[in-house]
């Protein structure tokens, strides 16, 4: 028998509805800002592998200005709840990006060391501007400030998971935001 995610579940931080709605906010956000620039070209998304998947998904579908997307895979977990601090570029850009609107779009924001160094490796590219889209973060946990143009919902220092987050590359498909049991992962 298939194992059930769902029990694995404590409590639902927030639901498909609000994600939806959320999402929906933040296109708008994004489509007021660039087509208030006179001659705007298109902006490049720069979703963070994987667990963006899902919440950029969403957000390009709803986004109305012209745009392209690209992938970044990085890495400071591993199997781990906690971050390591030490990232690695494992997929990198297809394009190059200097003179694009370019918006990374990230799950969570945890210590925030991650989207820190994501951050300055795409500066050194010299896009024409750069913003952050975050689905969450965890403001308890951050070690850096980043600057956060996009924000979908603030979340309590908890394992969170679904709608992209995963632990050990399960519940991602889970289609809202929830706490992990601690049993799960200790």
């Amino acid at each position: 028998m298939a194992r059930d995610l769902y029990a694995d579940i404590q409590e639902v931080l927030v639901s498909e509805e609000q994600l939806n709605q959320r999402t929906q906010e933040i296109a708008a956000e994004i489509d007021a800002r660039y087509g208030a620039i006179d001659g705007a070209d298109e902006i490049l998304l720069i979703g963070v592998l994987k667990g963006c998947y899902m919440f950029m998904a969403d957000l390009s579908r709803a986004i109305k200005h012209p745009h392209r997307v690209d992938f970044m895979a990085v890495s400071s977990y591993g199997n781990s709840t906690k971050t390591s601090g030490a990232v690695q570029i494992i997929l990198d850009l297809q394009k190059d990006i200097s003179g694009k609107h370019v918006i990374i779009v990230e799950d969570i924001i945890d210590t925030g060391l991650t989207l820190q160094y994501l951050r300055k490796n795409l500066i050194a590219r010299r896009p024409k501007s750069l913003e952050i889209c975050s689905l969450l973060s965890k403001p308890a946990r951050h070690k850096v400030e980043i600057p956060v143009d996009y924000l979908g919902f603030e979340v309590p220092d908890e394992f969170v998971v679904g709608y992209g987050l995963d632990f050990a590359q399960l519940y991602r498909n889970l289609p809202f935001v929830a706490i992990l049991k601690p049993e799960v992962f200790s």
